[in-house]
């Protein structure tokens, strides 16, 4: 029984503070006066009646009515229901008042009122009866306004005098004296709410999704807002969300409306649900970590920094599916072709209950089972339950879903299971629904009429709670007058008479103390247990373990046991991967408890070590679902399982578990103490139960009482809570000393364990576990933190004291203090007394400090045993100049998230983990060992990658406990998408791991680029300094004097060269040379005069001249580098070397070629109006139509929109430098367009039909441009069809159209730059150029790409996530969507460029993207690039000239260290890649040439890559390098490499490529499916390493299958098991084409033949293929536009089998070897008939050569040939094409000569001689000055031969 009305209140304004410029209320009257002994009086009541706060009307507002709910600090709400009205108020000031009152009396007349003041009548109640509140005010109001003769003091009073019926469905029917009758009706049960329609309300406003966003927010204890302009609704809100939780219940602060002046509450740090007055929505905007809801917009705000997490599926889905057929019951029959007739509208309070059926229906599938997994404690006198939550989620298959995790861990769910615990209370429908119904749920979930069936039914049951009876009585509430508010004639309020109300009260009062109070008594029974947990695992949980599985941990375990050794080495690997399983670790538990029972705990070493293995196994492969049951199961083995160290001196297992974090882990301990602590007491209860008199056990549970054996401890609970108010105080006294004991006695029990596990076995160490973060002590968690290995276990969970201490030294203070926390917070939980925890506290020190003694006598013990013997530590094979650096540390390598190793889902052998030794050399690292499992640990796994490819580099600590006493590790990323996951032995100190830490970063971070492994072999660290200027070289300047004097001799020639098989046209001098060679084409060039060269440059002349920008140009034939009084005026670009000494531009290269008519002086000025002085350059000439690419930085300074106006008057006033930068910069530009646009001209005749047919489709320029459709430019869509020749549409605007005669031809020049350069850019008609705005990814996404990239392809674990596929992360990654960007970019420029237009880019710095679109632009418009000649070309001019920053995107300088890998040139490749997969014809190299300049241009190996410039290349001395001088070379070059490996192995060639057909643009098909990912990403080979680091001197690998054939033993078969992640497939089981070589290789050695090269003989095949082409007419050639698989004359060869051997006499050779001009063609004549070996070589041997005018002396091959009376020359001794010859009937004398300029620097002085023909003469420079006088001999002889 309660009051209806605790206080009554009146609230007004308060007239004293007007004046402060904000208004307050104050307290007028309150009822009673004094406070109530059980109810307090609210205080800030004045505050809420006016939320908003209290203002002044002009106008006279209508009443209003709120409830308002406060929260006491005893957790009781009370509600405060709110009757607002307003009353005038014209005294606003004290004389004004007075006055007035005089006027009033005289006059009598009343003045109108100027204002209007709000009152408030509040009562408040601890009852919620919204209605029944408001029609008691409106009856007071009404009294009051109507002015009808009933006393107010007699109303308030029987406010008070009202008692009401807490619960059960009685009625009460009371009145207030007004002639009203109303009736009061209680609700069945008190636990479920009452809702009204508030429910059905709020999914009106909001809808099914937001209402469940809101529900998941709630559930995870998010801070949720309403706002709405009615503060009834806001009400109403927050009961419905409050209601839709049960049967959880809010903990947080709920204030359905907050006041005005409060609302600093929003920022505190606790979840809140609280509403607010739209009137402060501006204040709401601002919190960052609320979730609003807007009830009046229907809308909800979610920010971003909140994560929301969902319903699991499939509760989701069936629940919005639910909700959908209850809100739209016309939803179902929408499509039918004849519905039925429409439903009767839905009554809102039946709609409301149903809607909260569907929430019931969810929370008790939800916490379907949620009884099994409570933890009871204690009984008696008030049970004590806990909830054991990782069980839960683990049998539920939850585990890691976050949404349920956070609800049980939340301050909701602690208040369910405190309320809803205990076996024996009241029960309500919630627990009927989860106890019996829950079945039928998931059974009618299918079926849409019976899950509606079934909601009705509840729904019903909740509409029956709150109206058992709906006939009800007749109620009568007087409502005030229609319109009574606007009078303008109303009295204020009357003053209550007080003391008249308290003395009505008190009558009140002492009548219902006469009469007997009515109780209800509570219907207690035994809550239902339902059905378990465990019965819903069967459904989801996949199945591990099959029975075989379990039947071989079984027998593994019998053979340790009966020391069967032989038989458990072979199945212990087996078991232990089985242990992978729940099912068998639970029988590994079993069995060992079976031999426990059987008294056989006393081991050997062995059968101990076996042992030890297994259970570490066990613990380590546990999941955090089930990680406290087996740990749990163990711990009482760990202390029975033990061997005999010596007489009296035993060790127990658990000296040998004790690495794992679970024994650290506070919840482990007390989930485990509070199951045992459940087991004692039911095990209590049972024994005793005998002993108890008058307890009938058949009649306390529905007569039959079950067995004992299968009653469980909430059974008994139940029983003894049910009669324990009928026991004597004796019996319950007792019964309390009983629980008390059996807890205090489990708890000396659990000291000791804990003593145990904790304290280390070598305590000098005082080396201790404990998790990374801090515990939670009061939730019981089971999130299982296993990164950490060491350290001590109490600072993390000194959580009281809340202070750390500096410097722990003693382990036993740590265990202590552990376990003293420990024991206070479950025995204090559990009831046990305070002496009894004094006594704990003292006992545990001793047992503490007397375990360590026993430890140290097994310690010492323990180290007299033999060691295990661990596998031989393998060296690993290094290449030459490798040096290893930091000696081998046995470690342990671990899988990472690949399976392909692990013989996991995809099977194959168990290669990982691996036991072994991690090696550090000069250029690796590298780990080699054997795989740990015994079946394959006969194969050698090896994983290395270069130092410098490091990219992250962390400690770990992985929990896979192969061997006992392994330690923290480290992980080792590779940007060649490598991993290696090691921890060390036992055997490696904490000491070694530094200095090898130590030893890696100097490596990793080289001071200079000399200490790299580029470097290293036989090379000196010369000393890095900046470049002094020299004095004055007497030799150098008259090498200038000479070089300038051969210039003008030789006069002017063009660089563009032509073919090998083309006649040279050159002057006489050139035709009389007969020494020819592709070398010696620079003869024709000229140089700049003399003056320009200073003897200070380090880069001569002559030196660019060999670099590949010059050579490419030469190829090209874009200009000339002679003067321009000899240029031809026909030619419009030039080649200046004004940049030799790169003061233009540090990043480009020395030669550039701009238009002729710019004057090299005004190039510096030019430079700077461009990012990073990148000024426009010529690098690309179409063949053709002679369109030209050129590249730029992107522009900066002035804008671009002032680029090509006019110049600026003459006359002007001196202007700075910076405007006279941007004048040259205009010029050039319009020099540029000029040039440009007169080439078009020239070429446009020819090339107009060809661009018709090549011009670029309509819409492909459109895709690039940013979205800039109203900047008044051309739409985008429209330049393919402008650069096509079409006419377009003019665009759609508000502008009247006006015709443009520039906009419908195609430029001249199309300039690509970014959108923010060219805003505001406006077209001249004049200019013949275009302006394109592009978007293109900057470096920041690459990086974050590339990350999420190496995530997906190298993942450092196994993904716990299902969801979390490679295809999804690679997807996520985004990197296949940058590739097709970078296509689609590069495919539309060499469009541009086949049509004949000139492309300018100008983007960023332009080295990266610009790099990237321009070498692929050429790979696709110039067939040369696609050759391995054009390829290294290409990247040499375009990478590596123009300043690709290779050390600062891979991360290879020390500068470089905190920035993160940026793979641009990685894409680069990738894009080429993708081009390759569809057009495998058009390229020379292969997919593995791509790989090896990815692997290598991060590795370090050569110094190709090292530097970001050619002029830092100039800085460190190795962009040029002395010819003559071999000690004086520097680093290894990668082109070197390839062309030895190249000649040697066609490794790097691509069978398919046919040359003659692929002279056309590739078009690339740039659509996601057609873009595919790049196995040089994900593939492995653990046999070797990866395949990369190729040794020179060991190209060809030798079998020993070979050997043992030719030495006549039996052949063996050739069948071999290949392992995709093992072996190296393709080497292994390499292709037809490479097999054949091999075996013609094989032939030649059987015939003591020396075998021929490679490519002759695939020339010769595919030249008589080609001849024997006729042979079958029926193929079909192939288009050059359609990629296809195999060529034509690849099938020839497959169906006549022609691959000849060499010198067999067999058929005709048709390879010709010929040289640069084509003279030497009888060689082939002696060929066919003479070997190699033998080919009338009369003396061989190396000579250098100087060339011709600006060569340098160069090493050749020399070859004297007696026969043909040559002397011919070659590029190495494996050469069989011959580069040149020298006639010898031409020689006249032969002499020894003296060094020249450029001389090779270490050869003697005597080994000069000169060769002097009719024609020329030839210098020639021997080895030393021995085998120069034998070549002169050698000549002579032949001479006088002849």
């Amino acid at each position: 029984m309660a009051r209806l009305a605790d206080y009554f209140i009146i609230v007004g304004f308060d007239n004293g503070k007007a004046g402060s410029g904000e208004g307050s209320g104050k307290i007028i009257q309150r009822f009673p006066c004094k406070d109530w002994t059980d109810a307090s009086f609210p205080q800030g009541i004045e505050l809420f009646c006016q939320p908003g706060g209290w203002q002044l009307s002009r106008e006279r507002k209508p009443p209003t009515f709120f409830v308002v709910i406060l929260t006491d600090s005893d957790s009781e709400r009370h509600y405060c229901a709110c009757l607002t009205f307003y009353e005038a108020e014209i005294n606003l000031q004290g004389a004004k008042h007075e006055e007035t009152e005089g006027e009033g009396e005289e006059t009598g007349l009343i003045q109108p009122a100027q204002a209007f003041a709000p009152k408030s009548l509040v009562l408040v109640s601890r009852l919620d009866y919204p209605e029944i509140f408001r029609a008691c005010l409106g009856l007071i109001y009404t009294v009051h306004v109507d002015n009808l003769n009933i006393s107010l003091e007699l109303l308030i009073a029987n406010l008070f005098r009202c008692i009401v019926p807490l619960a059960g469905g009685s009625q009460k029917l009371f009145t207030l004296g007004a002639g009203d009758r109303q009736l009061i009706q209680t609700p069945l049960c008190d636990s479920l709410p009452i809702t009204g329609t508030s429910v059905a309300v709020l999914f009106q406003q909001l809808g099914i999704q937001n209402i469940l966003r809101l529900f998941c927010a709630v559930l995870t204890e998010q801070k949720i807002v309403f706002h709405s302009t009615s503060y009834q609704r806001l009400s109403d809100a927050c009961r419905a969300l409050e209601a839709l939780m049960f049967p959880l219940k809010y903990s947080y602060p709920y204030i359905p409306v907050l006041p005005g002046q409060l609302l600093e509450v929003l920022s505190s740090p606790t979840p809140f649900i609280i509403g607010v007055h739209s009137s402060f929505h501006n204040e709401i905007q601002e919190l960052l970590d609320v979730i609003t809801a807007d009830l009046d917009g229907g809308t909800i705000k979610i920010p971003e920094c909140i994560h929301l997490c969902d319903l699991p599926e499939p509760l989701l889905q069936q629940t919005q599916a639910a909700l959908s057929l209850i809100l739209h019951p016309d939803l179902e029959v929408a499509d039918y072709a004849f519905p039925p007739l429409p439903l009767p509208p839905c009554n809102m309070k039946i709609l409301d209950k149903e809607l909260r059926a569907v929430f019931l229906r969810l929370f008790a599938r939800l916490f379907q089972g949620y009884r099994s997994c409570l933890q009871l404690i204690r009984i008696h006198a008030e049970p004590v339950i806990r909830f054991h939550k990782a069980a839960f989620l683990g049998q539920r298959g939850l585990i890691e879903n976050d949404f349920l995790t956070k609800v049980l861990d939340g301050m909701a769910f602690v208040g369910f299971v405190s309320e809803r615990g205990p076996p024996y209370r009241t029960c309500d429908l919630f627990d009927e629904l989860v106890a019996y119904e829950t079945e039928r749920i998931e059974r009618d979930e299918g079926n849409v009429q019976k899950m509606l069936k079934h909601i009705r039914e509840l729904g019903e049951q909740l509409l029956k709670n709150e109206n058992p009876n709906p006939h009800m009585s007749f109620q009568k509430v007087p409502r005030p007058t229609e319109g009574s508010h606007l009078r303008v004639h109303v009295l204020p309020f009357p003053r209550v008479n007080e003391d008249k109300v308290q003395t009505l009260i008190q009558e009140g009062n002492s009548k219902h103390q006469s009469v007997m109070p009515t109780t209800i008594v509570e219907k207690k029974c035994v809550v239902p247990a339902g059905p378990s947990v465990a019965s819903l695992t069967d459904k989801a949980g996949s199945v591990f373990n099959s029975a075989r599985r379990l039947e071989v941990v079984k027998n593994c375990i019998a053979y340790i046991f009966e020391n069967k050794l032989l038989e458990t080495e072979k199945m212990l690997q087996a078991a232990l991967r089985a242990l992978k399983g729940k099912a068998a670790r639970q029988c590994l538990t079993d069995e060992l408890s079976l031999r426990v029972q059987e008294n056989r705990t006393i081991l050997d070493h062995q059968q101990f070590d076996y042992i030890i293995r297994m259970m570490n196994c066990a613990l380590q492969n546990c999941s955090g679902s089930e990680e406290y049951g087996v740990a749990a199961a163990l711990l009482p083995l760990t202390t029975a399982f033990c061997r005999k160290l010596s007489p009296g001196v035993s060790q127990f297992a658990y000296t040998c578990v004790q690495d794992h974090p679970i024994w650290a882990t506070q919840q482990f301990w007390e989930v485990t103490f509070y199951n045992d602590a459940q087991s004692q007491i039911r095990s209590l209860y049972l024994t005793d139960k005998g002993d108890r008199t008058g307890i009938n056990l058949d009649k306390r549970i529905k007569g039959v009482a079950p067995p004992d054996n299968g009653r469980t401890a909430m059974d008994l609970a139940a029983e003894e809570m049910r009669m324990w108010p009928s026991l004597g105080k004796e019996k319950q006294q007792e019964l309390l000393q009983s629980e008390e004991s059996t807890v205090y006695s489990l708890a000396i029990h659990y000291a000791s364990l804990m003593v145990y596990l904790l304290v280390p076995l070598d305590t000098s160490q005082n080396k201790l576990l404990r998790p990374s973060a801090t515990g939670d002590w009061e939730s019981g968690t089971n999130s299982i933190i296993t990164t950490s290995m060491a350290g001590s276990v109490a600072e993390s969970y000194d959580t009281e004291s809340g202070f750390e201490d500096a410097e722990v030294t003693d382990a036993a203070h740590y265990v202590v203090r552990f376990i003293t926390r420990f024991i206070d917070k479950v025995c204090t939980e559990s009831g046990v007394t305070q002496d009894h925890i004094k006594s704990l506290h003292c006992m545990i020190p001793g047992n503490v400090a007397m375990h360590i003694e026993t430890l140290e006598v097994v310690y010492r013990e323990s180290k007299r045993l033999p060691p295990i013997m661990k596998p031989k530590i393998l060296q690993p094979a290094l290449l030459p100049g490798e040096k290893i650096e930091f000696e081998g540390l046995r470690v342990f390598l671990y899988p990472d998230g690949r399976e392909e190793a692990t013989g996991g889902i995809l099977g194959g052998p168990n290669i990982l983990p691996a036991e072994g030794a991690l090696f550090l050399t000069t250029y690796r690292i590298i780990f080699k060992g054997t795989p740990h499992d015994h079946i394959v640990g006969e194969q050698t796994v090896i994983r290395s990658f270069p130092i410098t490819s490091v990219i992250k580099e962390k400690k770990i600590h992985i929990q896979n406990h192969l061997q006992q006493g392994t330690q923290e590790g480290l992980q080792f990323q590779s940007a060649t998408f490598q991993l290696i996951s090691v921890t060390f032995d036992e055997e490696v100190c904490v000491e070694f791991v530094d200095m090898f830490k130590k030893h890696f970063l100097k490596l990793r971070y080289p001071h200079s680029i000399f200490s790299t492994f580029a470097f290293a072999i036989g090379q000196t660290m010369p000393q890095i300094a900046l470049p002094k200027q020299k004095e004055k070289n007497t030799s150098f300047r008259t090498f200038s004097k000479t070089i300038a004097k051969g210039a003008k001799m030789a006069g002017k020639i063009t660089m563009g060269r032509q073919s090998s098989g083309k006649k040279k046209t050159s002057d006489d001098r050139g035709s009389r040379l007969g020494f020819t060679e592709d070398d010696d084409v620079s003869d024709d060039s000229e140089l700049p005069p003399s003056s320009t060269l200073k003897a200070s440059e380090k880069s001569t002349m002559e030196q660019l001249l060999e670099r590949a920008c010059f050579r490419d140009y030469q190829r090209l034939g874009v200009g000339t580098i002679s003067s321009s009084s000899s240029r031809s005026k026909t030619e419009h670009f030039k080649i200046t070397a004004v940049n030799r000494m790169y003061s233009i531009c540090r990043s480009y290269p020395g030669l550039l070629v701009i238009p002729q008519c710019i004057q090299d002086s005004s190039l510096e000025k030019v430079a700077r109006c461009f990012r990073q002085n990148r000024l426009p350059v010529v690098c690309w000439k179409h063949f053709r139509n002679k369109a030209v690419l050129l590249r730029a930085g992107g522009f900066h300074g002035r804008g671009v929109a002032s680029l090509f106006k006019s110049s600026n008057p003459p006359g002007a006033v001196p202007v700075s430098s910076e405007f006279l930068s941007s004048l040259e910069q205009e010029k050039y530009l319009q020099a540029l367009v000029s040039t440009i646009t007169a080439s078009y001209k020239m070429n446009a005749n020819s090339i107009r039909t060809v661009r018709l047919n090549a011009a670029i489709s309509p819409g492909v320029l459109a895709t690039l441009r940013s979205s800039n459709r109203n900047n008044g430019r051309v739409p985008a869509a429209d330049i393919g069809a402008r650069l096509a020749g079409k006419d377009v549409p003019p665009p759609v605007s508000n502008v009247a159209p006006t015709y443009n005669p520039a906009r419908s031809r195609q430029f001249a020049l199309y300039i690509f730059g970014e959108r923010s350069q060219i805003r505001g850019f406006k077209l001249e008609l004049g200019l013949n150029c275009e302006f394109v705005p592009v978007e293109v990814t900057d470096t920041r996404q690459v990086k974050a790409s590339f990350k999420k990239l190496m995530r997906a392809c190298v993942p450092s674990t196994v993904p716990t996530d299902s969801e979390t596929t490679f295809l999804k992360t690679l997807a996520d990654s985004e990197w296949l969507f940058q590739l097709q960007k970078l296509l689609l970019f590069s495919t539309s420029v060499s469009e541009v460029l086949e049509s004949g237009c000139s492309v300018l880019l100008c983007l960023e710095d332009g080295w990266d993207i610009t790099t990237q679109v321009v070498s692929l632009a050429q790979l696709l418009c110039d067939p040369f690039y696609r050759t391995l000649e054009g390829f290294q070309m290409l990247i040499e001019k375009e990478w590596l000239s123009f300043g690709h920053k290779f050390s600062q995107r891979s991360n290879l300088a020390s500068n470089s260290q905190g920035s993160d890998f940026t793979p641009i040139f990685l894409q680069f490749l990738d894009c080429v890649h993708q081009i390759h997969k569809q057009y495998p014809m058009a390229f020379e190299f292969n997919q593995y040439y791509l790989k090896f300049l990815a692997y290598h241009s991060v590795s370090s190996r050569f110094k190709t890559f090292l530097l970001d410039s050619d002029y830092e290349r100039l800085e460190h001395g190795t962009l040029f390098e002395d010819k003559g001088d071999k000690m004086a070379k520097k680093g290894l070059c990668i082109w070197e490499t390839i062309e030895r490996i190249h000649r040697k192995s066609p490794v790097f060639f691509n069978y398919l490529y046919v040359q003659s057909e692929w002279k056309r643009m590739l078009r690339p098909s740039i659509t996601m499916p057609n873009l595919t990912k790049w196995d040089y990403y994900t593939e492995e080979t653990l046999s070797s390493g990866p395949s990369y680091d190729w040794v020179i001197a060991n190209v060809k690998p030798e079998t020993s299958e070979d050997t043992d054939h030719i030495n006549g033993a039996a052949p063996q078969s050739k069948r071999k098991t290949v392992w995709p992640c093992y072996d190296d497939v393709s080497s292994v089981q390499p292709d037809g084409i490479t097999m054949l070589l091999s075996e013609i290789e094989k032939l030649e050695n059987k015939l003591t033949q020396s075998p021929e090269r490679w490519h002759s003989v695939w020339s010769r095949t595919r030249s008589a293929s080609r001849d024997d082409s006729g042979l079958d007419s029926t193929l079909k050639k192939q288009s050059p536009d359609t990629p296809g698989p195999i060529p034509n004359d690849f099938q020839l060869c497959q169906r006549r089998g022609l691959l000849h051997l060499p010198d067999s006499g067999l058929g005709e050779d048709h390879s010709t070897p010929s040289s640069a001009n084509g003279v030497g063609q009888t060689s082939s004549f002696y060929t066919q008939f003479a070997s190699k070996t033998d080919e009338n070589r009369s003396f061989e041997g190396i000579l250098y050569k100087r060339g011709a005018l600006l060569k340098g002396w160069k090493p050749r091959w020399f070859v004297l040939d007696v026969t043909k009376h040559q002397l011919r020359y070659y590029d190495s001794k494996e050469d069989t094409n011959c580069r040149g010859y020298i006639d010898l009937a031409d020689v006249e004398m032969v002499t020894p000569s003296t060094p020249t300029i450029g001389a090779p620097k270490t050869a003697n002085e005597r080994a000069f001689f000169d060769v002097k023909t009719n024609k020329r003469m030839y210098n020639f420079c021997a080895c030393d000055a021995q085998i120069a006088h034998l070549w002169i001999d050698k000549i002579q002889s032949c001479i006088s031969d002849a």
